[in-house]
């Protein structure tokens, strides 16, 4: 179970995401956009795996691609009752396609509704706001980036087991048309938190995705203000920056999170 994702077969009839129309279906399993996306994706993430990059050449030509992608083009609209306030705070996932290379999926979340903050271990997302307007906060470990005084790991006293120094990346409202967005194994704020403003649909790429008989399980956190905790010795660039550390804890799968997964019924994808 991905993320604590539940499956569910049906979605309802009202809830089907609009599929395209007899005489394109021919030419779309060639050239729609998503198509389009999974060639890309399997180019991009062809000799990756845990913890490996793909090119910058390769990041900046999914991240094209995925610019480009719009709400229509996977048949999805704000009126559908994916993202009914009334369904808050139920967020559906729809899934595209998953290998052991890379995933492709569809968060559909109502206004108000969080995804709380989690990792991605090993592994390098795309993500493209389809519509909407989100809160994105997302941290980084800050361990190998600052250090205590005397050379040991930076550690609060009398800290919880599992509480580490992260330094955040990003705490901004984006809004769609954005650019899409990029998140590395170490870097780009790999641990984040979405919280949709008005009604939201996220594309996501993931690879490799999840897998928890391979470790990458998604990790949730608590996450803490840095004055919670004294530490002794810590080496900072200057006072103000303390402003932009947290201390994150690890967690069970939040008893108030609602992900629900029901098939993708837009634009087909011909899988190769």
């Amino acid at each position: 179970m991905k993320m604590g994702i539940e499956q569910n077969g049906s979605g309802g009839k009202s809830s089907k995401v609009s599929n395209v129309s007899g005489k394109n279906k021919r030419k779309q399993k060639k050239f729609s956009p998503v198509q389009i996306l999974y060639d890309t994706c399997r180019d991009v993430f062809a000799d990756c795996g845990p913890g490996i990059v793909p090119s910058s050449d390769k990041v900046a030509k999914l991240s094209a691609v995925l610019d480009r992608m719009t709400q229509a083009d996977v048949g999805l609209r704000p009126t559908m009752p994916f993202f009914s306030s009334e369904r808050a705070p139920i967020i559906t996932y729809l899934p595209l396609h998953e290998s052991d290379k890379f995933s492709i999926g569809i968060f559909c979340l109502p206004p108000t509704s969080v995804i709380p903050l989690h990792n991605h271990p090993g592994m390098t997302v795309f993500s493209k706001l389809l519509f909407g307007t989100m809160h994105i906060k997302s941290y980084d470990w800050a361990n190998e980036k600052i250090g205590s005084t005397n050379g040991e790991a930076v550690d609060p006293k009398g800290n919880p087991d599992g509480l580490r120094l992260a330094k955040r990346k990003v705490n901004s409202e984006f809004t769609a048309p954005c650019k899409t967005s990029i998140l590395y194994p170490a870097d780009g704020g790999n641990m984040h938190c979405f919280t949709a403003k008005t009604a939201c649909a996220v594309l996501d790429v993931l690879g490799p995705p999840y897998c928890d008989p391979d470790g990458r399980h998604c990790q949730y956190y608590h996450e803490f203000p840095f004055a919670k905790f004294s530490v002794e010795n810590l080496c900072l660039p200057s006072e103000e920056e303390k402003e932009g550390y947290s201390w994150l804890q690890e967690r069970e799968l939040p008893e108030d999170l609602s992900l629900v997964g029901v098939p993708y019924n837009g634009p087909k994808i011909v899988k190769k």
